[in-house]
C-alpha cells in the first residue's frame, strides 16, 4: 500500500514536471519563433536609435557675395514631462527667467499628460518644446542652472540608486534640439525680393522635427535649393542611452542647401531705397516703387517698394505691406505707354520723327467723344508729340496704325503676359489688356495715351528696356548663379532674349525722341544728368479704383481723382547701361511724373553712376538742361461733360 502511494506521488511529480517543461517549451517557441519579429523589433528599439541630421539652409547673397539672408545655429529647448514629474515647479522656477517667459506657463507645459491611441495603447508625453530659437549661449546657461538644482533634498544621504534618479533628472529632464534661425543682416533691404521663412512642426518616424520653408520672394521660389536634404544616422545605444560609435550601421551626412546669388547689388539697392524713402517723406504717397535694370541683359540690380518691412519680424507686418507692388499691382500707365504706339508706327514705317500731326489746339472730336490735351498744341512733329507728351498727337498716330497692329505690338512688348521674373505673386494683367473685339470705338484713341489698359511696373520698365536694347525684349533676370558650400557653381543663369519687338532703326529713332523728353522743352527736364544724356518718358494718369482680393485685382469701373505718376529713363541714352523706373501711387504733394518722379530718377542715377563705372559723355550732355514744367492734365470725355472717368495726365 505504501509503495502504491509512493508510485502515485512519483507519477504526479512526473506529470507536473512534464507540464512545466511543456509550458516552458511553448513559451520558448512563442518568444523565439512565433513572436520573434515583434520582440526583436522591441529589443532593437531599446538599443537602436535613428538620428535625423539637419542640413544648413543656403544663403542668399547679392552679385558681389554680400549676404542678404543667412542662417545661424540656435536651440529649441525641450523637456521630458514624464521624467520631471513632480518637480515641475523647481524646473519652471529656474527656466522662466532664462527663457524670458511666465513661470506659470512653464508649469502648465511641463505637466505630464496621458494619451490613449485608437489601438488602446497608452502614451505619455516624453517631449514638449518650451521655447524655440534660443541662442547657444542661453542654452549653456540653462545647462548650468539645471545642473545646480537640489530638489530640496540632501542627496549625499541617499542611496546610490536614488542619487542616480536625481542625476538622470538633471541630465535628461531638459534637453535641446538643433535648429536654425533665419537672419536678414540688412533688415529691410530688398525685403520684397528676399521674402521670409516660417517654421512648421512635424514628425518623422516618431521624431519631432522642424521644417523651415520659404514664404514669399526668393526664399519661396528657391526653397528646395536653399533647404538642402536631411541626413540620418542609425546607431546603437548603451543602457545609459549613450551612442556606441563603433556600432553605427548607417551614417549619411546631410546635404546643405545651395547658396543663391542674385543679380541685385546691395549698394544700388540701398541707393534706390534711400531715394524712395526721401520721396515717400516728401510726397506722402500710398506707395512708391523703383527698379534698376541693365537693358542689354535684363539683370535687375535693384527692386524696391515702400512701405517695406523687416523679414526678421515678418509676422508683425501687414500683408499689404509685404506685397511686392512692382509685380503684383496694376495701374493704367498714362503717357509712358505712348512709347508703344509711336515705336510701333516707326517700326511699321507709317511715320517718322519729322512727320507732323495737327493736335487741334487741345480739343479733338473722335467717335462721339472729345479728347483733350494738356496744352494748346497746333501742328507738332512726332518727336515733339513724345517730348511734349501730346495726347491728341499720340491718339492720331494710334488711329493711323490701326487697332490690330496696335494690339499686336502691345502683346509683343510683353503686356498681358507675365515677365517670368522668378518671384511669386506676379500678375500677367492679361484681362487688363483687352483683345480688339472688346474695344470700344474710342479705344484706338485712348489706349495710345495709356488709358484703357493696365500694366505692372515691371512690364512697363521692361518695355522701355527693349527700346534701349535695340528693340530686343529681355526676360528680367534676378538670379545669377547657385553655388554649394564649397563655392562650386552648380547652376549659372544667362540673359534670355524673348523677342525683337521693333527693329534697330526704329529703336534708334525712338531713343532720339525720348532724349527730347529730358530737355528744357520736354516733360522731364528734372531727370537730366550733368555728364550723361538721358532718354525717358513721364506718365501721370488718373487711377481706376482697384481693390486687391484673394482672387486678384477687382476694378469698380470708374476713375477717381487719384494719380499714378512715373518716370522711366535710361542712360547713357545712345549706349544704355542702366534703366531706372520710379513710380508713385497716389502722391499727395504734387502728382505730375516729371515733377516728382524725374528728380528721384536723377538722385538714384547720380548715386550709382560712378559706382557702376559708367563712362561719362563729355561734350554730349544736352545744352540748357534746366528744371522744366511737366505736362498738364489731359481728358478724353463726352462732349457734354468733362468727367474724371476718362482723365489721363502726363
Amino acid at each position: 500500500m505504501a509503495k502504491l502511494k509512493q508510485l502515485r506521488r512519483l507519477l504526479w511529480l512526473a506529470l507536473l514536471l512534464t507540464l512545466a517543461f511543456a509550458g516552458l517549451a511553448y513559451r520558448l517557441v512563442d518568444l523565439q519563433v512565433l513572436r520573434h519579429e515583434e520582440l526583436f523589433a522591441k529589443a532593437r528599439a531599446n538599443t537602436e536609435h535613428e538620428f535625423l541630421l539637419e542640413p544648413h539652409r543656403g544663403e542668399i547673397r547679392d552679385i558681389k557675395g554680400n549676404p542678404l539672408a543667412t542662417s545661424v545655429l540656435v536651440k529649441n529647448i525641450c523637456a521630458d514631462p514624464c521624467l520631471i514629474a513632480v518637480h515641475t515647479a523647481e524646473f519652471a522656477h529656474v527656466l522662466a527667467p532664462l527663457l524670458q517667459t511666465n513661470e506659470a506657463k512653464l508649469v502648465q507645459l511641463l505637466a505630464p499628460r496621458i494619451r490613449i491611441k485608437e489601438s488602446g495603447e497608452t502614451l505619455t508625453n516624453h517631449y514638449v518644446c518650451l521655447k524655440r530659437k534660443v541662442s547657444v549661449d542661453t542654452w549653456h546657461q540653462i545647462q548650468v542652472a539645471v545642473s545646480n538644482l537640489t530638489f530640496g533634498v540632501d542627496e549625499k544621504n541617499l542611496k546610490k540608486a536614488e542619487q542616480a534618479i536625481y542625476n538622470n533628472l538633471r541630465q535628461k529632464g531638459v534637453f535641446a534640439r538643433d535648429d536654425q534661425l533665419r537672419v536678414y543682416p540688412n533688415q529691410s533691404l530688398a525685403a520684397h525680393v528676399l521674402g521670409f521663412t516660417f517654421a512648421e512642426e512635424k514628425e518623422i518616424n516618431d521624431t519631432p522635427v522642424t521644417d523651415i520653408a520659404g514664404r514669399d520672394g526668393i526664399e519661396m521660389m528657391f526653397n528646395e535649393k536653399l533647404a538642402g536634404v536631411r541626413g540620418w544616422r542609425v546607431t546603437e545605444r548603451d543602457n545609459l542611452k549613450r551612442e556606441v560609435v563603433t556600432l553605427r550601421e548607417q551614417d549619411v551626412e546631410p546635404c546643405d542647401g545651395l547658396n543663391v546669388f542674385l543679380t541685385l547689388d546691395s549698394f544700388v539697392q540701398q541707393a534706390l531705397e534711400k531715394a524712395l524713402a526721401d520721396a515717400m517723406q516728401q510726397h506722402s504717397p500710398v506707395s512708391v516703387s523703383g527698379l534698376v535694370i541693365r537693358p542689354r541683359t535684363g539683370e535687375i540690380l535693384a527692386m524696391a517698394t515702400l512701405p517695406t518691412y523687416d523679414p526678421n519680424r515678418a509676422g508683425s507686418a501687414a500683408e499689404d505691406v509685404r506685397r511686392n507692388r512692382n509685380i503684383s499691382d496694376i495701374a493704367e500707365p498714362g503717357s509712358t505707354f505712348k512709347v508703344v504706339v509711336v515705336s510701333a508706327a516707326l517700326n511699321e514705317g507709317i511715320v517718322n520723327l519729322t512727320d507732323t500731326f495737327d493736335c487741334e489746339h487741345r480739343h479733338f472730336w473722335y467717335a462721339g467723344k472729345i479728347l483733350h490735351d494738356h496744352e494748346s498744341y497746333g501742328v507738332l512733329p512726332v518727336q515733339d508729340i513724345i517730348a511734349k507728351s501730346s495726347n491728341i498727337g499720340a491718339a492720331k498716330i494710334g488711329i493711323k496704325l490701326g487697332e490690330e497692329r496696335l494690339y499686336d505690338y502691345i502683346r509683343k512688348f510683353g503686356f498681358g503676359t507675365a515677365t517670368g521674373v522668378p518671384l511669386p505673386g506676379e500678375v500677367s494683367a492679361a484681362r487688363w489688356v483687352p483683345p480688339v473685339k472688346n474695344w470700344s470705338k474710342v479705344s484706338i484713341a485712348q489706349i495710345p495715351m495709356g488709358q484703357g489698359v493696365s500694366v505692372t511696373r515691371l512690364q512697363m520698365t521692361m518695355a522701355l528696356c527693349a527700346i534701349a536694347n535695340q528693340g530686343w525684349l529681355m526676360r528680367p533676370m534676378l538670379v545669377d548663379r547657385l553655388e554649394d558650400s564649397e563655392h562650386h557653381v552648380i547652376a549659372k543663369y544667362s540673359p534670355q532674349r524673348v523677342r525683337q519687338v521693333i527693329g534697330e532703326p526704329a529703336a534708334k529713332q525712338m531713343v532720339q525722341a525720348l532724349k527730347a523728353v529730358v530737355s528744357s522743352e520736354g516733360t522731364a527736364a528734372k531727370a537730366a544728368l550733368q555728364h550723361y544724356t538721358v532718354a525717358g518718358k513721364t506718365g501721370t494718369a488718373n487711377k481706376v479704383e482697384i481693390s486687391y482680393t484673394a482672387t486678384g485685382a477687382v476694378a469698380n469701373g470708374h476713375y477717381v481723382e487719384k494719380y499714378f505718376s512715373s518716370f522711366i529713363g535710361f542712360f547713357p541714352a545712345d549706349n544704355p547701361e542702366v534703366c531706372i523706373s520710379i513710380s508713385f501711387d497716389e502722391p499727395k504733394a504734387g502728382h505730375f511724373g516729371g515733377q516728382i518722379a524725374a528728380p528721384v530718377f536723377r538722385q538714384v542715377a547720380e548715386a550709382i553712376a560712378d559706382y557702376l563705372n559708367i563712362r561719362s559723355e563729355d561734350g554730349n550732355t544736352p545744352d540748357g538742361l534746366v528744371p522744366g514744367m511737366d505736362s498738364r492734365p489731359s481728358r478724353a470725355t463726352p462732349e457734354v461733360a468733362v468727367k474724371p472717368e476718362t482723365q489721363t495726365k502726363d
